[in-house]
């Protein structure tokens, strides 16, 4: 069964960027949307997962779960999902310059 899914990358190769276009819409600027089945999904998060690299990629998509939806990270990003007790959670990782600051209080 098809599902409208949320795809949002940044710093992905054209080629990745052509390939969501021929199944999602562009609604802005590396924010995709569309409805897709989980087969094409799961092939797309394939694609932008194996190229994001210095870049970031964010895939939501529906789930029969408390909040109603799932999802997905890759490449190199200050917030990761958390599971707390069912919930899906973002905690945010700390930069060089906050620890240095934390370390540095009395």
């Amino acid at each position: 069964m098809a599902s409208m899914i949320a795809l949002s990358v940044t710093a992905v190769p054209d080629h990745v960027r052509g390939a969501l276009t021929r199944w999602l819409l562009e609604v802005t600027p590396y924010l995709y949307v569309g409805t897709v089945s989980a087969k094409v999904r799961d092939e797309l998060w394939s694609a932008v997962s194996d190229c994001a690299g210095a870049g970031v990629a964010v895939l939501v998509y529906p789930a029969a779960n408390e909040q109603g939806f799932e999802l997905k990270t890759a490449g190199e990003q200050r917030r990761h999902p958390r599971d707390f007790d069912g919930l899906t959670l973002l905690a945010f990782r700390q930069t060089d310059a906050t620890a240095s600051q934390e370390t540095a209080k009395p």
